[in-house]
């Protein structure tokens, strides 16, 4: 069955608000048949439309299962050139990140790896990221700017900021711990896992991976005292929707960044919603843990924080943790 189709069918139903659409009205706008007519019908059906059909009539969308994620529901109102304009979807991948970058030669810029559920998971500096099937968003996007390998690790914050304003246009007021957590009532809701494969000094693909959870309602162990989800904090928001203003307000600041450089707006972002700046945290490498006061966000991205002696430092994110007095912030 052709996706275009499909994604046809959807706007035309969604935009016939309560009024029904005839399966004839359809299929001669499609150029298709009505028995195609009536298996796409059942493609959305199956897959979390709950679709009114009556005899004579014709069809209507009655409700939008909002645990489901349905490709065509997110590209069918996306007004971005190409950012998230081509979807590949699994039921159950290791990684999102890891398919990305073994596929990025055959995927096109842009494109979006989604999978319901990851059986590998991955966080940053290697940590295990939890992936159940229905609880969340595990995404990954995949890029190919031509920039220096210098200034792609920028896009995590690019990300976060993207994050920050989608979250925040569908009424869920976000901040962000640097460089690459988004923070709902003080525990973390989403990461960002930004990983690039290089040739010398130029960059192949850069894939920026978010993980957002949704519907998880029971995190284990001292995930518990950190974590949270839009569920767990009275939030009821469809994926797709989520999934389409991330894809937008991203494509926004993105193209901007790599065609001029500008970073104005990203870092304005993330210092306004920081849950860091003006608080005692702790700096993390390896086994060494020192306390230090946390004052901005650089220009560049890095952090700046005043140690205890008052030396001024800008610490740039890579294999460093930063920790709040109490615990996770």
């Amino acid at each position: 069955m052709s996706k275009d189709n499909r994604k046809r069918i959807i706007e035309m139903l969604s935009n016939s608000g309560e009024e029904f659409i005839s399966g004839e009205s359809i299929s001669k706008e499609l150029g298709i048949s009505r028995a195609a007519v009536w298996k796409h019908i059942n493609y959305l059906k199956e897959n979390g439309y709950e679709i009114e059909a009556i005899n004579k009539k014709g069809y209507r969308i009655v409700d939008v299962n909002s645990d489901v994620i349905i490709p065509e529901q997110i590209t069918v109102n996306l007004d971005t050139k190409f950012v998230g304009q081509n979807i590949r979807y699994f039921h159950e991948l290791d990684s999102t990140n890891n398919y990305a970058k073994e596929k990025f030669e055959e995927l096109e810029d842009g494109s979006l790896v989604i999978s319901e559920s990851q059986t590998a998971g991955k966080g940053r500096l290697g940590k295990n990221w939890q992936s159940n099937p229905g609880e969340g968003i595990w995404m990954s996007t995949v890029l190919k700017p031509d920039i220096p390998v210098y200034k792609a690790p920028f896009l995590t914050l690019v990300a976060g900021a993207a994050i920050l304003n989608a979250f925040r246009n569908l009424g869920v007021d976000a901040k962000i711990k640097w460089p690459n957590d988004i923070v709902l009532n003080g525990k973390k809701i989403c990461g960002i896992l930004t990983e690039m494969v290089a040739e010398v000094e130029k960059v192949g693909c850069v894939v920026i991976g978010m993980g957002i959870n949704v519907n998880t309602m029971l995190f284990p162990g001292e995930l518990s005292e950190k974590a949270t989800s839009l569920k767990k904090e009275g939030f009821e928001v469809k994926k797709s929707d989520i999934i389409r203003e991330i894809m937008h307000e991203f494509e926004k600041l993105y193209i901007p960044y790599i065609e001029y450089g500008s970073r104005d707006e990203i870092i304005g972002v993330c210092r306004k919603h920081s849950v860091l700046i003006g608080k005692d945290v702790y700096v993390i490498k390896k086994e060494h843990r020192e306390k230090v006061y946390c004052m901005d966000i650089s220009d560049d991205g890095n952090l700046i924080v005043k140690h205890v002696d008052g030396e001024i430092e800008e610490i740039i994110s890579g294999e460093v943790s930063v920790r709040g007095q109490n615990g996770y912030i």
